[in-house]
């Protein structure tokens, strides 16, 4: 099957799924002797963003109570298609040429997420080109005073492996080539968005890249690219182009429980959730899909 054709297939069936959900979901009646508790693992940048206050309100409205893990997107991927856990999250799309366990979920969009890039509070770099992350992330500029900043090394924190949903974005956005290697000290490698965003609130030196959502919540200064800084607006109006989809994870064939949730973060009511956590709601900013229609395309 042609692989655009097959992508313009993927984009359209999730986005029915999410315009329905956003009007089919009804609260169920709770008898408080007949509480549920599901579970939830995947991608800490959705985690930190908004999960935690999301599945708040769905317990309070529902009295089905959500245990939050992190992992990264392709725990939540993989987890949940393994029945590891009941539901996941993730800021990448499925690679089931990667992994064929892949195939066996169902991906529900529910926010739009920046990739911003961050560092410790007290640099002065204010703002960064694609073609100077390129350099960067390559090993070509390794001093902040290439980009107009103090005399002193570039500590690059980037994640581990090339799967990950913020290391394949970058990959997949700025260098239209997922098999590319990060060059960086292997002490500045590290296993999830948390630590490195934690690494770069200690280190003055320190650069990354993370998603926005959880960028917000951390003591770290975000900088703009091309002269533009992801704010909820410039994201909102795909000023910002370096965004991506957030997804929650469902397996082949997820318990009505589960749905539910689904329904609700969907819903005008969950919706209020992400957006007042600073996070752009998917289906309130549909048009950024036209920038999807090229995700995957031209990489290798």
């Amino acid at each position: 099957m042609n692989n655009k054709f097959t992508f313009s297939l993927f984009i359209a069936i999730t986005l029915i799924f999410a315009l329905l959900g956003s009007f089919l979901f009804i609260s169920p009646s709770v008898n408080a002797d007949e509480k549920q508790t599901l579970t939830w693992a995947g991608c800490g940048i959705t985690k930190k963003a908004f999960m935690a206050e999301l599945a708040t309100a769905f317990e309070k409205k529902t009295g089905t109570k959500i245990l939050l893990q992190g992992g990264g997107a392709t725990r939540g991927i993989r987890d949940t298609a393994n029945g590891k856990t009941n539901m996941g999250g993730t800021c990448r799309m499925t690679l089931p040429e990667l992994d064929s366990t892949e195939w066996n979920v169902n991906l529900h969009p529910v926010a739009w997420d920046a990739l911003a890039i961050i560092l410790h509070k007290d640099n002065f770099v204010d703002n960064i080109s694609e073609e100077q992350i390129r350099k960067i992330y390559t090993g070509k500029i390794t001093n902040w005073k290439q980009l107009d900043g103090i005399d002193a090394p570039i500590h690059l924190y980037v994640r581990k492996g090339k799967t990950s949903g913020v290391g394949f974005t970058i990959r997949q956005y700025i260098f239209r080539d997922r098999t590319v290697d990060f060059v960086t000290e292997e002490k500045f490698i590290v296993k999830s968005s948390g630590p490195l965003e934690k690494a770069i609130e200690k280190d003055p030196y320190a650069m990354g890249i993370t998603g926005v959502s959880s960028a917000r919540k951390r003591k770290v200064k975000i900088v703009g690219i091309n002269g533009y800084v992801p704010s909820y607006e410039n994201v909102r109006d795909g000023k910002y182009t370096l965004y991506r989809p957030l997804y929650l994870v469902t397996g082949s064939n997820p318990s009505d429980d589960v749905m539910d949730f689904i329904k609700f973060a969907q819903s005008k009511e969950g919706r209020k959730v992400i957006q007042a956590n600073g996070t752009v709601p998917y289906l309130d900013a549909l048009h950024l899909m036209s920038k999807m229609v090229i995700y995957g395309f031209g990489v290798k």
